[in-house]
């Protein structure tokens, strides 16, 4: 299949991991800091009731962001294919139209989460002693969706481009806002009032609004690729509406599959009961910076493939695509190894409550078997999201994650009776399988258009 001069190895690797390494710096700082949130909030109380509060919001505010995540996939895919293609107009006309849409669509989402908080916090699992401070955090960072809606589509546009330093930059100094406003919010330190989990909810809207300008700031400068301005015309080009249309029903599938399924398999590991939740929520935390390595790999790969297919060079696209793959397995090779030496001491970050560490600390050894699947599957499917091949990644996630995993997740952990342990082992079910499917679609090469 080549069509044309191949690059060296070091040429190739070199290529990738000027894209890669930014987003990965900008994913791990930001699970970090996110991290130090959850510790800040784990301070509150020794039973894990402000930590599962917290955690309870998560999965709702997923599900009310899902048409958001399926248009930035699409803007992520149009945008790659028309830079490599070296149409900058058709560049502009697709972010100009997905911020229209944020616009519309953004005011009625946070209208409507504002309204509905507790009814949600109770639709996920809220128990007594968690529904206040859950519904009170769901609804004040609700205040900061549309800001953070917007910003997610603009960095979407700039890492289709291959800019990943600027959303290092945007994201990366938001959240050491964010962190430093938890600090002084959370516990009332240096005479800021005491807010607890309120504290953590303000400071997220605050962060969000400072990633929002910031952002905004990256694309009307003069030496942006975008160049949008207030004086451009935001009118929607019909072929491009169509296009991003059609790309963001297949990720809309694969967001409404994602996010129903996370919810109901974070529903059955909630009616554990709440220690069983927190040490849940603590090993997530875990899996979620060994998430952020495959993603910034992953965002890359899309990048790449995207852009070399816009070129005509599919076997550049196929390249960068084992690359990635490559990649995400080396670097979680290193992952499942450190998890395995710190996994009493992660937990202890969050709690001091011993049954609450002991159990996180077995979860943390199943999380280091997933890990390497986990990073490959992540990088194979950002290389057939690059490609336009949004319809099945959304199948299979809408199988793996919207039906095997909450499924599995409920039949191990109560009919079979293993407990939270079940609910984990249902997680490496759905990764291998999803693994399999992606695989063996980037092998057979029907993506490559």
């Amino acid at each position: 299949m080549r069509r044309g001069e191949i690059p060296r190895s070091r040429e190739a690797y070199g290529a990738s991991l000027r894209i890669a390494f930014p987003a990965m710096v900008e994913m791990v700082s930001i699970t970090l800091m996110g991290m130090i949130d959850t510790v800040m909030v784990g301070r509150l109380d020794s039973y894990g009731i402000a930590v599962s509060a917290v955690g309870l919001t998560i999965q709702p505010r997923m599900i009310f962001l899902a048409v958001f995540f399926a248009l930035n996939v699409a803007v992520t895919a149009i945008i790659a294919r028309n830079k490599g293609a070296g149409d900058m107009d058709a560049v502009r006309s697709c972010l100009r139209i997905a911020l229209v849409l944020n616009i519309f669509l953004g005011v009625g989402v946070t209208a409507t989460s504002v309204m509905l908080a507790r009814p949600m916090m109770l639709l996920a699992g809220a128990q007594a002693d968690t529904i206040e401070p859950a519904t009170s955090y769901f609804r004040i960072s609700s205040y900061s969706l549309l800001l953070q809606i917007m910003t997610m589509t603009i960095c979407a546009a700039q890492r289709a481009c291959g800019n990943t330093k600027i959303t290092m930059k945007v994201n990366v100094v938001a959240k050491v806002i964010s962190v430093a406003l938890n600090f002084l919010l959370i516990e009332g330190r240096f005479g800021f009032p005491r807010m607890e989990v309120e504290g953590a909810a303000w400071s997220t809207v605050i962060a969000a609004f400072v990633a929002f300008s910031l952002a905004v700031v990256s694309i009307m400068r003069k030496d942006s690729v975008f160049r949008l301005s207030k004086n451009d015309n935001f009118r929607f080009d019909m072929p491009m509406l169509k296009n991003v249309a059609r790309l963001t029903l297949g990720g809309f599938v694969e967001q409404v599959g994602l996010r129903v399924g996370f919810f109901l398999y974070a529903l059955v590991v909630a009616n554990l009961g709440t220690e069983e939740f927190a040490a849940h929520l603590i090993t997530m935390q875990l899996m979620a910076l060994s998430f952020t390595f495959a993603d910034g790999i992953g965002i890359a790969t899309t990048s790449l493939v995207g852009q070399n297919l816009g070129k005509k060079r599919p076997d550049l696209s196929i390249m960068y695509g084992k690359i990635g793959l490559r990649l995400a397995i080396m670097v979680a090779a290193v992952l499942s190894l450190v998890c395995i030496l710190i996994r009493f001491r992660f937990p202890m970050l969050f709690t001091p409550y011993e049954g609450i560490i002991e159990t996180a600390a077995g979860l943390i050894l199943i999380l280091a078997v997933i890990m390497p699947i986990q990073t490959a599957q992540v990088v194979m499917g950002g290389s057939l999201r690059g490609a336009g091949d949004t319809r099945f990644v959304a199948i299979t996630m809408v199988i793996t994650v919207g039906i095997l995993r909450p499924l599995g997740g409920f039949l191990i952990t109560y009919p079979l009776g293993f407990g939270l342990t079940g609910a984990w082992f249902a997680i490496l079910f759905d990764q291998s399988i999803r693994l399999v499917m992606l695989l063996t679609r980037f092998v057979r090469g029907k993506w490559i258009v």
